[in-house]
């Protein structure tokens, strides 16, 4: 192959080649998923969420005990006013 580098070196060479065009292969796969004729398009979870099949269905709060938290009045007083401050900002 290269007579000025070692066969050690020549290995490692082909090695390295090898992994890069593994690495492209998947990365082009990964950023042109929809030209591939092989995947059919997921459906979507919920009519008009097209866009978002890949995202997972929330679970309800109550599916596992370390997803709810009790909140105190005050807590609970905080948050309504904060949703309140956020439904009157201006709308774009």
């Amino acid at each position: 192959m290269l007579p000025s580098i070692s066969p050690a070196q020549q290995i490692g060479l082909a090695v390295l080649l090898v992994a890069v065009l593994l690495w492209l292969a998947g990365f082009g796969r990964l950023l042109w998923p929809a030209r591939s004729p092989h995947r059919p398009e997921p459906e979507p979870r919920v009519a008009g969420l097209a866009g978002l099949a890949a995202i997972p269905a929330q679970r309800r709060a109550e599916a596992h005990p370390m997803e709810s938290v009790e909140l105190t009045k005050a807590e609970e007083e905080a948050f309504a006013r904060l949703v309140r401050s956020i439904r009157t900002l201006p709308q774009r």
